[in-house]
Order: structure tokens, then C-alpha cells, then sequence
């Protein structure tokens, strides 16, 4: 057992925890960006293209909420015992939008006469799952109260201004992820479109993100004194500074010839944001109330998710790397997700005698 205490154990597991949840954000955050632009796209095609630029790893980037979600639990239970409670709206409604996410993938491209509807579900519950994230996100900001060591709020208490501001915030954050993918994977009409709504995507994202930051610091003492006193402040002014110097990259990147460009400086702004965001709660499992050394699963249990996490992770990204290998390059109209596929009349040979017939 010496040798789990020879690394500082919590910070270690909350690293890998932290991990996870970021890959999700950045992974899942494109797809569910394509969701939340897919009804503004002008053409049925435009919209199948979008969704078939996904459909080949969506599923897979949504191993990383589950990952998240189960290293809380085994990890920091104090933790998953009182924010599970705390946000249990929010998580159940946007568990049923990913849901009908995967649902709209198999059934749109059956669909004839109500096909809108599942563009409507697509949409809907990419929209829906990302303002849920945004609500949890502010509450965690906010503080969830306890006592006695549990949760000790009403099923509402994570509906806040700051987390209408934070779902507001990824609204424009995965709207631009999502037009930065559609630029680098789709050509046509359709890059067209994303580099047009690109533009819309990167001001949301800038003044949701201004808003945000001005707001926590003045409802919330903490964040405000973690950013604003000597010599943090001096430390952590360039994040703010590099922030805005990006987003300005990204606004002249959108009608360059570079096109993985907007994607790639879009995935920089998240990961400051996350930057920003640990600062914020360090070193917090639950804010201001449980820590990552209170709040630490036993040695014995720890023994186990380690071993696992050493064992699962690199088949995850293992597989995640070469499906986006398998399938790189540009999504084409010929094989896209619901395209007609013609296969031309092939004879059947019957039983010897008969008359062979065609399909």
C-alpha cells in the first residue's frame, strides 16, 4: 500500500478525472455543436452532410461522460454523494436529450414524412443536453449548499443566473467547435455556411464569456478573490489576455484557406476556459465544502480504479484515434450519412433447372 502514497493520491485521481471530463467537453462538444447549428443549416443537404461528418464517432466521444461520471463515484463518492443530488434535473434531462440524440442518428435517415421531426430531436436534444451542462457548471461556480454533510438545497437550487449564463455560454462555445469541425471536414454550400455562422458563434461566445466571468466574480467572494488578489492576479492575468488574442485568430481564420484552423484554436479557448475554471474551484470536489482530500475514496478501492484506468484508458484512446484515422478526410456527398445507395440487379442462381431471377 506504500506505493499509491509515494504520488500525492488525490491530486492524481482528480488529474485523471479532470481529464476525462475535459476530453468529453472537447470531443462531445463539436457533435453536439453540429446539433445546435443543424436546424439553421438552409438545405436538406447541407444537413445530411452535417450529420454524417459525426455519425462515424459521436458515440465513441460520449465514453468520456461516462468515464467522468463513474471515476466520481469510485473516486470521490463525498463528492457524487452530494452534487448527484444537487443536479439531479439537470443530469437526468440531459442524459434523455443525448438519448434522443443516438435515437434521431438511426431513425432520420428512415424517416420520409416526418423526417423534421427527427431533425427537430437532433437538434432539440443537442441544444437541451447543452444548456443542462451550463446550468450544472453555474451551480457548481455558485456553491452547493450542504449540512451535515449532505446536500441541503430543493430540487431547483441549481437554477441560477450564473448557470443561464454558463448554458448560454456553451451554447455559442459548441456552435463554434462545431462550425470550426464542418469547415475542416465538409466543403460546398455547407462550409459555406459553417464559416458564415462561425462568425455569429465566435461573438456569443465572447460575450457570454465576458459575462460569465464578470458575474461570478461579483455573486461569488471566492472566484473573486482567487483572480483578483496579490500576486495572483499578477500570475493569472494573461489567461484573460490570451483568451481574447485567440479569439481574435479565430475571427480572421474563418474565411482563410487554413480549414482546421477555426477548429483548433476553438479546442485552445476551452482548454483556457477549463484553465479558468480550476483556478476558480481548486481544490474543491464539491466548492467550498469538500475538498479532493476529504472527499478521497479508501486505499483499497483506489488500488482497483487504478488498475483499471490503466488498463481501459489506453484502449479508449486507442480506438478513438484510429476511428478518427479510419475516417479522416472530407465527407463527401456520394457516400454521405442518408444518400441512396443504387445496387445494380444481380442474378440468383436457383436449384439446377430453374429459372434464375434478378433483384
Amino acid at each position: 500500500m506504500e506505493l499509491i502514497h509515494m504520488f500525492d493520491t488525490p491530486v492524481l485521481f482528480a488529474a485523471v478525472a479532470a481529464f476525462s471530463v475535459v476530453v468529453y467537453v472537447l470531443a462531445d462538444g463539436f457533435d453536439l455543436g453540429v446539433g445546435i447549428l443543424f436546424l439553421a443549416a438552409p438545405r436538406e443537404d447541407d444537413r445530411d452532410l452535417m450529420m454524417a461528418s459525426i455519425e462515424p464517432v459521436w458515440d465513441g466521444n460520449e465514453t468520456w461522460l461516462v468515464m467522468g461520471g463513474t471515476l466520481l463515484f469510485a473516486v470521490f463518492p463525498a463528492g457524487y454523494y452530494v452534487l448527484l443530488p444537487a443536479f439531479y434535473l439537470p443530469i437526468c434531462f440531459m442524459l434523455f436529450a443525448l438519448i434522443f440524440r443516438g435515437i434521431a442518428f438511426g431513425y432520420r435517415v428512415q424517416a420520409t414524412s416526418f423526417r423534421y421531426l427527427w431533425d427537430i430531436a437532433f437538434a432539440g436534444g443537442s441544444i437541451l443536453a447543452t444548456l443542462c451542462q451550463g446550468l450544472i457548471l453555474g451551480g457548481l461556480i455558485s456553491g452547493v449548499p450542504m449540512q451535515d454533510g449532505m446536500f441541503s438545497g430543493g430540487p431547483f437550487s441549481f437554477f441560477t443566473l450564473l448557470g443561464l449564463l454558463c448554458g448560454a455560454g456553451l451554447l455559442g462555445g459548441y456552435g463554434l467547435l462545431g462550425a470550426g469541425w464542418l469547415i475542416w471536414k465538409t466543403d460546398g454550400p455547407t462550409q459555406v455556411f459553417a464559416r458564415e455562422i462561425a462568425q455569429a458563434a465566435l461573438i456569443l461566445t465572447a460575450i457570454m464569456m465576458l459575462l460569465v466571468s464578470a458575474w461570478s466574480a461579483y455573486s461569488v467572494p471566492e472566484v473573486a478573490s482567487r483572480w483578483f488578489a496579490w500576486p495572483n492576479i499578477l500570475l493569472l492575468a494573461p489567461v484573460p489576455v490570451v483568451t481574447a488574442a485567440i479569439m481574435l485568430a479565430v475571427w480572421r481564420s474563418i474565411w482563410q484557406a487554413s480549414e482546421i484552423s477555426v477548429f483548433l484554436l476553438s479546442l485552445l479557448i476551452f482548454a483556457l476556459g477549463v484553465v479558468g475554471l480550476v483556478v476558480s474551484l481548486w481544490p474543491y470536489v464539491v466548492p467550498r465544502q469538500i475538498t479532493i482530500w476529504d472527499g478521497l475514496s479508501d486505499p483499497m478501492a483506489l488500488w482497483f480504479v487504478g488498475i483499471g484506468v490503466v488498463i481501459v484508458m489506453p484502449i479508449v484512446l486507442a480506438y478513438q484515434a484510429h476511428a478518427y484515422w479510419v475516417f479522416r478526410g472530407k465527407t463527401s456527398h456520394e457516400d454521405h450519412y442518408g444518400a441512396p445507395v443504387d445496387h445494380p440487379a444481380q442474378p440468383i442462381v436457383l436449384a439446377k433447372g430453374s429459372p434464375s431471377i434478378s433483384r
